[in-house]
């Protein structure tokens, strides 16, 4: 009997719980209802339920609708979703005390998407970007571990 978790096509699916950065917890701990996966979303639901997960301290659930979204979405989008993704890893490795992986994840996510046309759907491309650079420059810099509620960025436009 294989007592791994895995899908009926053999990929992991830890049923282990998770607390709010995606760590995984001792089976029968109480821990943060998972992200559910492929979900189509519009943009704009995209970027409001993402929007949610970081400012409620979840940035790890919030790269999975950023990662929904860049799979099911138009492959125009795919750049503008995967590095938003990236962003909300970066600041997972941060909060996590991941000093080299979240500076590092911060400022492949703002290269990713620095200098994308207009601020498709209504994204703050350069506030991101800003965001993410002085981030990871305080990461990097042997900040500790940061609080991934208090340190989420904004999206868009208030």
């Amino acid at each position: 009997m294989n007592a791994r978790d895995r899908d009926v096509d053999g990929r992991a699916r830890s049923a282990r719980p998770r607390d709010g950065l995606g760590r995984p917890l001792a089976y029968g701990a109480a821990g943060v209802e998972r992200q559910p996966e492929g979900v189509v979303r519009s943009p704009a639901e995209t970027l409001r339920e993402a929007q949610r997960l970081l400012d409620a301290g979840m940035p790890f659930h919030a790269h999975e609708v950023f990662e929904d979204a860049w799979k099911s979405g138009p492959e125009t989008a795919a750049p503008l979703w995967r590095g938003l993704a990236q962003l909300a890893v970066g600041l997972t490795h941060a909060a996590r005390g991941n000093a080299v992986g979240g500076a590092r994840l911060l400022r492949r996510g703002a290269a990713a998407i620095e200098g994308l046309d207009g601020g498709p759907y209504g994204v703050d491309v350069p506030g991101l970007v800003r965001w993410a650079g002085a981030l990871a420059g305080r990461v990097a810099d042997g900040s500790p571990a940061v609080d991934a509620a208090r340190e989420a960025p904004r999206l868009g436009p208030a």
